[in-house]
């Protein structure tokens, strides 16, 4: 279950990256109905441009402007020319995490943890890593299970079709092995998980039928590339009104039926594992509704 650093459920439906250099984005993001946001230094941003982006993103942390959303940065690389700049000034700005891009080893997710504690970040940013290659999907749990502060995987989709030679295709059959890899890895630890994201932001279709897969897969939400995304993931990701009426069912009839032994709901046997997961689907609905206010 997905949980925030006061112990509650956090939705993480739709997490959406913004090029930390552009102020109109920044300005825009504080008014979309996304649960996250990646402030971005990475791609997004052009080299030049890094160092006023990452001034940016900190004080967009520190601004406290941006409601509820959960705020994180992604820093550049560990191999690259910004990686020690950028968590310095991450850790002190103090964001719900730090979104680290092609973290491929468990050595690598203890040195950056080790990193963020030495610049002293708060107990209540955690790492977030990305997923990116398949070196990555391959020692996924490895990477997972490395250390507590380490509470997202975040999908690189794009890196992984490419380090494959592959294609995008839809349905994502290149890409599945390694998913589903990840995917493991994440319930097998207890860490949240992000699928990536979809690159033809005109294809509407395309997109909601890549987040329909990603729910049924397991994935927790979908990181987006554009605020036209946003409504579709927290569609897509958010339990139905029918799947929370059965939610509620199941659990009256469980409570009903306590001691009896046999319990059913609509002709279906309950057990355990019904009622788990309709407490999780309860869960869900009612943090997305404390979300809506």
């Amino acid at each position: 279950m997905t949980l925030s650093v006061s112990g509650s459920f956090r939705p993480r439906r739709s997490v959406l990256y913004m090029p930390s250099s552009n102020d109109r984005a920044l300005e825009k993001a504080k008014n979309l109905p996304c649960d996250g946001l990646i402030l971005d230094l990475e791609d997004a941003v052009a080299p030049d441009a890094k160092p006023e982006a990452r001034e940016k993103a900190c004080a967009a942390v520190r601004s406290g402007e941006y409601g509820q959303r959960e705020l994180t940065i992604r820093i550049n690389g560990a191999d690259t020319e910004w990686h020690a700049d950028d968590m310095a000034a991450a850790c002190a700005a103090g964001p719900d995490a730090i979104v680290v891009p092609k973290v491929n080893s468990a050595d690598a997710v203890l040195r950056l943890v080790e990193a963020m504690a030495g610049h002293g970040a708060p107990e209540h940013t955690t790492l977030w890593a990305m997923l990116e290659t398949p070196y990555a999907m391959l020692h996924a749990e490895e990477i997972a299970g490395a250390s507590e502060r380490l509470s997202v995987l975040v999908m690189g989709t794009n890196d992984l079709v490419k380090e494959l030679y592959a294609e995008h295709v839809p349905g994502r059959q290149p890409v599945l092995a390694g998913l589903g890899l990840a995917l493991l890895a994440a319930r097998a630890t207890g860490k949240v998980i992000l699928d990536g994201v979809y690159n033809d932001v005109k294809n509407t279709d395309g997109f909601l039928a890549e987040c329909r897969q990603g729910r049924e897969m397991g994935f927790d939400g979908k990181t987006l590339i554009h605020p036209g995304q946003v409504e579709g993931a927290n569609e897509a990701f958010a339990p139905s009104e029918q799947a929370v009426d059965d939610a509620r069912g199941i659990l009256r009839a469980w409570e009903d039926g306590a001691g009896s032994g046999v319990v059913t709901y609509n002709g279906r046997m309950i057990e355990n594992l019904h009622v788990e997961s309709a407490q999780r689907t309860l869960s869900i609905h009612d943090a997305i509704s404390a979300l809506q206010g």
